[in-house]
C-alpha cells in the first residue's frame, strides 16, 4: 500500500495544476504576414489593403465602402467559469471616396470599449396570464374531437 501513495499524490498534484491553467481562445481576424496597424495612410489603397490583409471582419453600416474594421479578441476561461475577454484589438481603416486611398488608420483596444447596461424588463405578450394550475389542468374536461367516418389528422373541433 505505501507504494501507491507517492503515485497518487503525483497524479493529484498534476490534476490540480492542470485545473488552474486557463483555456485561451482567439477569435476574429488573425494576422499572418502583415498586421492591420502596418497600413500607411496616404499610400495604401483598397486593393493593397485587401491583398495584404484579406477581407475585413466587418464594414461600416452606413458607409460600407468607406470604413473597414479588422477585429481580434482573446478570451480566457478557468475551469467552469464563463470566458472573460483579456485582450481586444479593433483596427479601423478609413478610405477616401474619391481615390480609394487610405485616409486614416485607428487602433482601438479593450479599454476603449464601453459596458452597456442591459434592461431586464420584459415585454408583455397579448392575452391573459395563466396560473400554474390553469396550465396543468387546462385541457381537463375539454373532451376529444368528435369521431367521424374519415379519421383524418388535422381536423378542427367545433367550438
Amino acid at each position: 500500500m505505501p507504494r501507491f501513495t507517492p503515485i497518487f499524490a503525483a497524479i493529484s498534484l498534476a490534476a490540480a495544476a492542470g485545473a488552474c491553467a486557463p483555456v485561451v481562445a482567439t477569435q476574429g481576424f488573425q494576422a499572418v504576414d502583415a498586421k492591420p496597424q502596418d497600413v500607411v495612410a496616404g499610400t495604401d489603397t483598397k486593393e493593397t489593403v485587401l491583398a495584404r490583409l484579406g477581407s475585413p471582419s466587418t464594414t461600416s453600416t452606413f458607409e460600407p465602402d468607406t470604413v473597414w474594421y479588422y477585429m481580434t479578441q482573446m478570451t480566457e476561461r478557468y475551469t467552469y467559469n464563463t470566458p472573460q475577454v483579456s485582450q481586444r484589438t479593433v483596427t479601423e481603416i478609413t478610405f477616401n471616396k474619391a481615390d480609394d486611398k487610405v485616409a486614416a488608420v485607428r487602433t482601438l483596444g479593450l479599454e476603449d470599449g464601453r459596458q452597456i447596461a442591459m434592461q431586464r424588463r420584459e415585454t408583455p405578450t397579448r392575452g391573459r396570464q395563466l396560473t400554474i394550475l390553469e396550465q396543468l389542468l387546462g385541457n381537463v374536461g375539454r373532451g376529444q374531437l368528435p369521431r367521424t367516418e374519415e379519421d383524418v389528422p388535422g381536423q378542427r373541433r367545433p367550438d
